[in-house]
């Protein structure tokens, strides 16, 4: 490996760049996993800080917990029969339970993705 130095007086500094990270911002479950790593995980936050893949990793769980609370939300509201007609029937009976359903996906995907 290649380095470049610059003199600064009488040292020779290095000349090192930081690898380009996502643009994109984490959310709750990016940052819940950045969080599990640094107070469960310290050699592997360690190891992707210096790496700089850590946002990266960050994003792609996020993007899979997303999408896994998604599915899981419309599979658990079919299966309980919460659609529109309950809605329009039942209003407030519906927001419970969708509710409930959104607590329960919520705790499937942290358990799956965040904390392992």
């Amino acid at each position: 490996m290649e380095l470049e130095y610059i003199k600064t007086g009488d040292y020779y500094i290095p000349t090192l760049m930081a690898n380009k990270e996502p643009e994109e911002a984490l959310t709750k479950y990016g940052l819940m996993r950045k969080e599990f790593l640094k107070e469960h995980r310290r050699g592997i936050y360690t190891g992707m800080m210096l790496e700089g893949t850590l946002k990266e990793h960050c994003l792609s769980i996020q993007h899979q917990a997303e999408e896994r609370v998604d599915f899981l939300v419309k599979q658990m509201a079919s299966m309980q029969r919460v659609n529109e007609q309950l809605k329009a029937a039942d209003q407030m009976r519906w927001v419970r339970l969708m509710g409930s359903i959104m607590a329960c996906a919520d705790e499937i995907v942290i358990c799956e993705l965040i904390i392992v």
